[in-house]
């Protein structure tokens, strides 16, 4: 069993905005970005299960294959801070959130901790299917708490892993026993 892990492409979005939810546009290269993120995968896919934010769902549905939206597979929920400037946010809030952000919410937002029990839930049921080839595209923050899981890393670590852009991180499963590979743009 193979599965693909598929960051969407670069959102129409200033630096320095926090979104996580929100749904967020496609910048103009998206159509180059999304041949380019389907040159990585060399398999056709049996399903694809997607983000419904747009930003993922675009890339899903840009595949020849049923796409399954998956609302467990969104982003971290930011609350109150969604499309905020970060440097808007209060900073002594901010600063207590970064340095526990694993159990601790913004304000009306989610933990990461909270993100990966919902993530790893659906991970698990599309494991449970049995598929040869699937693809999840989604966020940032879901693929690295699904590697979080396969790698059995802290959450705290998963932000030494990187993860580009429209970058494809492929997950095998043989007899129980999971591999990854990161594969890079061409």
């Amino acid at each position: 069993m193979e599965i693909y892990l598929i960051r969407h492409t670069t959102p129409k979005i200033a630096k320095g905005i926090c979104y996580g939810q929100s749904d967020i546009e496609l910048s103009a290269s998206f159509e180059q970005d999304a041949k380019s993120v389907r040159e990585l995968i060399d398999k056709p896919f049996d399903y694809i299960f997607s983000s419904p934010s747009k930003r993922c769902a675009k890339l899903a549905d840009s595949f020849d294959v049923n796409v399954q939206k998956e609302p467990r597979l969104m982003e971290l929920n930011f609350g109150d801070w969604e499309m905020k400037k970060w440097k808007d946010v209060p900073q002594t809030k901010l600063t207590e959130w970064m340095e526990n952000y694993v159990i601790k919410a913004p304000p009306k937002g989610e933990t990461y901790n909270q993100l990966k029990i919902r993530v790893v839930e659906i991970f698990k049921g599309i494991i449970s299917q049995n598929r040869s080839v699937t693809g999840i595209v989604t966020h940032a923050g879901p693929i690295r708490a699904i590697l979080s899981h396969v790698l059995n890393l802290s959450l705290k670590d998963t932000f030494t892993l990187k993860i580009d852009y429209g970058s494809v991180t492929k997950i095998s499963l043989n007899e129980a026993v999971f591999s990854v590979d990161y594969i890079n743009k061409k």
